[in-house]
Formats: C-alpha cells, structure tokens, sequence
C-alpha cells in the first residue's frame, strides 16, 4: 500500500508540535520558583522540577522511583495527609537536608486526575519559606543595635533610621525626656556613620555658664579673658573627622546659639578672643528634654538655629510607652552588674517584675537602671525580690489606684489642668495626657474647648 506524502507530512507537522509543546511545558515545569513533585498513588516519585531537585538534594535521574516519604523524611501526619491524597494548602513542614541544612517549607497538595477523573496519583508543590521566616526572625529578635535595648515597634523604627543616616552628613536633634538613652542614639549614629573612626566628643550644654561653654565649644585664645594662660583647642576642633554631641542643646544662651548658627551654616568657628576664621569638620548631633517649639513661641530658641538643628528629628518614646521592653532592659542591668560586681544574681523575681511592669518611670530608662543598681545593692541572694526595689517603686504599688474611667465632667477638667501647665501646646498635653494628638483634638472640638485660651 503507497503512503499519502500529505498524510505523513501531517503526521510529522502533529508530531513536531507536540515535542515543541512538551519541551516547552517542560522549560515552564522547570522555571517555576516553588518545587513541584508528580507522585504515583503508591506515593513514589515520577517527575520533580529543578526547583525541587535543589530541595531535595537530588537528581530526576535519582529521584524517580523512590518513595517520597523516604526522601522528604515525612512525620506521620504528613505521610497521612499524601496517603489521603485530598487538596491541602499552606501546610508548614521543616525539611532536613544533607548540605543545606533545615528549609521551612510551604506544603500544598492536589489530587493527580487523568483525563477521566480517576486518580493517578499526587502533586505536591513545596514553596521554600526559609529566607522570608529568617528575616521575620531577626526583625522580631532585633532588640539590640549599637548599645540600644528594646523591640517596641518605636524602637525598631529607629533602628532603620539610624542606618538610613549611615550615608549622611545631616544634622540630627535627638527629642525625649531626660533618662531616655538620648546620648546612647547619638553615639549609636556616629557609629553607623563613616565617621566611627573619628573622635566622638560630648558636651552638655547645661552644666557650665554662658562664657566657659563659649570657650569650651570654640577655644580661646592666651589672654582672652583672665585665667587664659595658653591658647585651648575646643570641643569643635577636637571633633575633626567625627562628630559632636550637643546634650540639652535647648539650654543655650542667645548668644551662644548665634555662634553654634554660624557653624551649622558656614561650617567654621572662631576662638574667642581671636578673629581668625578656622574650617571645622565635624557632624552635630544635638539633643534635649525641652520643647523647642515652645522656646520658640517664648524666643527663648532662635528660630533660625532650630530649623538648622531639625533636618532630622529623632523622638525617643519615654519608658512607659514601651513597657514590653522592661523584661529585655532588666536582662541587661543584671547582666552589667553581675560583670560589675563580680555577683551572681541570676534573675528578678515574678512579683518584683510586676512592680516594675506597673510603674510609671518618671526618670525612663536611667531610672529603672537606678532601681536594678539598688536591688543589687541589697539582695545577698541569687533572685531579686520585691523588698530588694527601692521604696518608691513598693510604695507606688501599694497606693490605690485611680479609677480608668472618668466622667466626661472630669475628663475634661483633667484636660484643660494639662493643656495650662503645658502652656496650650496640644504635643505636650497629648504626651502627658497618654494619648495621641489626634485623640486629644478630637476631645477639644467634642467639647468645645478652644485651640488657644480665651483672652
């Protein structure tokens, strides 16, 4: 029987096209990012994509054949789960690999039906979960950064600030009340910075008068007032190549910021007492409680030198909005003072750490350090226990408590007190008050209290 040229060109053409079709389900199979495996309904391995032979440490040559189970080292319960062979999505599962180790894994599982609908099998799809959970894991467990404690989602925040500073020369001013660990972000900064090489240099602006803190930040010169008996560098000059920390910044003179404004903006200073202009190198980091922007409304704060200062601003939450992070700071002081001491206190006491978790801290940070010290300083044990805290903390626990709900009548009483001691500054008030500044305009319009107070 003669063959038809046509038919058997056309049965080539058939031919060609599905070996270009399966070659090409085959680069889709095989591109895919998740693993995929064909199983039979012995459950034993008749196709795997590349991402899968990667998991699995494996070859397709290897591979098929072998028992699945066997080769992902399946609990009972996921063996249950394939033996089922029903559709189940996300379920977590730890691989165990030769090479690379633990992989969390992402399970889903469907049903192999051929043309008919009977069933030929499974298909499981592994989608590798480990660098995403790894990531999870270090931002949960990121509760320390450059000498700062805490995980509350404040802190965290900052701690990306800080990096987002690494490249930049930018002046940063440090907001929060005092005890807070201001001075620790701004060492924190300078050590992210390509300036951690250079010198770290530290003033507080409120501990010496007007004329020395002139001569302390700029030098001075033999002779320029008396008791100048030798020329002296400055705080400014011995930054050099580093940066300088300016604490309570919001306690400076007039005149002073006048000068700290020429050297924000021309980036040189002048020893007092000579009028020769020097080039100083340094980045200024500044830092105080005060509320500038009631200094300003008060001109007590140069406008000028505060918008200089604010490129960017950093607040530090005081210690009573962040209360999970007690447990982690306390951690720490015993720890530091089992170092120092040559002790070994092994931890607080359950009743102590609830006195701690319900006070306030006033002093922050600095103060809850205080309370650790003096606990240190009385237990003659391994465990710190409540009558080992200072009297403060046992004493404020011991109070009764004011009742969480006010009436509206004294809600509002309660908020105008505030908004007068806080000289009507809504920020202030809002931070006193405990609540959001939103929160606190919302209560003024609800009950009609004015934006400032009525002349």
């Amino acid at each position: 029987m003669a063959s038809n040229p046509d038919h058997d060109q056309q049965l080539q053409d058939q031919i060609q096209f599905c070996m270009t079709q399966r070659q090409n389900l085959e680069a889709i199979f095989n591109s895919v990012a998740d693993g995929i495996l064909a199983l039979n309904l012995e459950l034993r391995i008749s196709n795997l994509n590349t991402t899968a032979q990667r998991l699995l440490e494996t070859t397709l040559q290897e591979a098929v054949g072998q028992s699945c189970l066997d080769r992902l080292g399946a609990s009972a319960e996921l063996a249950a789960l394939l033996r089922e062979r029903r559709q189940v999505d996300g379920y977590r599962y730890t691989l165990h690999t030769r090479d690379q180790g633990e992989h969390l894994l992402s399970l889903s599982l469907r049903p192999l039906l051929d043309p008919e609908g009977m069933e030929q099998g499974v298909v499981l799809i592994l989608r590798d979960l480990t660098e995403i959970e790894n990531l999870r894991r270090q931002l949960q467990g990121r509760h320390r950064f450059h000498g700062l404690i805490g995980k509350d989602h404040r802190l965290l925040e900052l701690y990306q600030l800080i990096e987002d500073l690494a490249d930049s020369e930018a002046t940063v001013l440090i907001l929060g009340e005092s005890g807070t660990g201001k001075e620790r972000v701004a060492e924190a900064i300078h050590q992210s910075s390509h300036r951690r090489a250079g010198p770290f240099v530290k003033v507080n602006c409120s501990a010496l008068s007007e004329g020395l803190l002139e001569s302390e930040l700029f030098g001075h010169v033999k002779g320029a007032f008396t008791g100048a008996i030798r020329d002296k560098v400055g705080r400014f000059e011995q930054a050099a190549g580093g940066s300088i920390f300016l604490d309570e910044i919001g306690d400076l003179s007039l005149s002073v910021q006048v000068k700290l404004l020429r050297v924000l903006q021309e980036k040189e200073i002048e020893r007092v007492g000579s009028g020769q202009t020097l080039k100083v190198d340094t980045r200024v980091i500044a830092a105080t409680h005060r509320n500038l922007q009631l200094a300003l409304q008060q001109g007590t704060f140069r406008s000028d030198l505060y918008y200089r200062l604010n490129v960017m601003p950093l607040e530090l939450p005081p210690l009573r909005q962040r209360k999970e992070d007690i447990p982690l700071l306390v951690e720490h002081f015993i720890a530091k003072f089992n170092d120092q001491t040559q002790r070994r206190i092994l931890r607080l006491d359950d009743a102590a750490l609830s006195l701690l978790m319900d006070y306030d801290w006033p002093g922050n940070v600095r103060e809850l350090e205080n309370a650790i010290e003096h606990a240190f300083i009385k237990c003659r044990g391994e465990v710190l226990l409540p009558h080992h805290l200072p009297t403060a903390l046992q004493d404020s626990h011991s109070r009764p408590q004011a009742s969480a709900v006010l009436t509206p009548t004294v809600e509002k009483e309660q908020l105008l007190r505030v908004l007068t001691e806080c000289h009507w500054n809504r920020s202030l008030a809002a931070t006193r008050l405990g609540m959001h500044r939103t929160t606190l305009w919302r209560k003024m319009r609800e009950w009609g209290i004015p934006a400032q107070p009525r002349s």
